[in-house]
């Protein structure tokens, strides 16, 4: 997600330092690289992190070591890699006097199953995996370390953002993941039986809820990002296999315990308050995606 908005931020003249991993960044930011000052390191080392944000007005926190289907395999590395992680990036930005940090929260772990459809920022949060444990702990960090430094933030809730360039394969992202295999004829791993509803966003929307909240002053500070549209994983497919023309084969597998039944964000916060909405439909998005993955020879 971090390359479309530093696209974004980039073609709109302001100046960007992007942190990341060596050599992890080059590929995504091609377009706009000679535009941005780029510093490869390590999260986990903080005076690489403090030298990072030295001198930075706003911090877009978009870094995470874990994805949510396997985070509960080892609930210590994800709380010491992202949480305490973040403390230090937080303790950084007080004493760098950062402004305001922007941070990529999960609407699609925080609530856990699903009381009423579409989630309030206002519901129950009641995560089924470390991983959503996680970011709700950052959350209330954010919120501890506006209280005592005056470190402003807004913490994003992302549905299930897809699209170019965002991971493909493995076990995140169920976009990504059933494009690659209908591209290379591979059957699509089914978890249960298919009728997991989720709230797909496509990442150039997500990355301009990001630059929304670049500077926004509400009172509120947590937001919804998602479409309010629920789609089942099954209904997912057939979507994408109108958008390639192509034919998917299925296979099922056991239903996974940390998974929730449905999830379908209400952005009703972000349309009033950020001036947000959705602009591609899942449709358009998946026509887009796929043109992407036909045309990647890595993926």
């Amino acid at each position: 997600m971090g390359s479309h908005l530093v696209e974004r931020l980039v073609h709109e003249g302001r100046p960007v330092r992007v942190f990341d991993l060596p050599g992890a960044a080059a590929k995504r930011l091609a377009a706009v690289k000679a535009k941005v000052e780029l510093i490869e390191g390590d999260f986990q080392q903080a005076r690489e992190v403090a030298a990072a944000v030295e001198g930075c007005e706003a911090v877009f926190h978009l870094i995470g070591t874990t994805v949510p289907s396997t985070s509960n395999r080892d609930p210590a590395y994800d709380t010491e890699t992202n949480l305490l992680a973040t403390l230090r990036l937080l303790e950084a930005c007080v004493r760098a006097k950062v402004k305001q940090v922007v941070f990529s929260s999960s609407g699609g772990t925080v609530y856990g199953v699903a009381e009423r459809l579409p989630i309030p920022e206002t519901h129950p949060t009641e995560p089924r995996t470390s991983y959503g444990i996680v970011k709700l702990a950052i959350e209330k960090n954010l919120e501890l370390f506006r209280h005592l430094h005056g470190l402003d933030y807004t913490a994003l809730r992302i549905g299930n953002a897809y699209g170019p360039r965002l991971p493909v394969g493995g076990e995140q992202g169920a976009v990504g993941a059933f494009l690659k295999c209908l591209k290379h004829g591979e059957p699509i791993p089914l978890w249960g039986e298919g009728s997991a509803v989720r709230d797909y966003v496509y990442v150039e929307d997500v990355a301009r809820a990001f630059r929304a909240a670049l500077g926004q002053r509400s009172a509120h500070r947590v937001f919804n990002i998602g479409t309010g549209r629920g789609t089942s994983l099954r209904e997912l497919i057939a979507l994408m296999e109108h958008a390639t023309g192509r034919k998917a084969a299925v296979e099922s597998r056991s239903g996974r315990a940390a998974d929730v039944p449905e999830n379908v964000l209400d952005t009703a916060l972000a349309r009033q308050h950020l001036g947000w909405t959705p602009q591609v439909s899942l449709e358009d998005g998946l026509a887009r995606t796929w043109k992407w993955v036909e045309a990647s020879p890595e993926v």
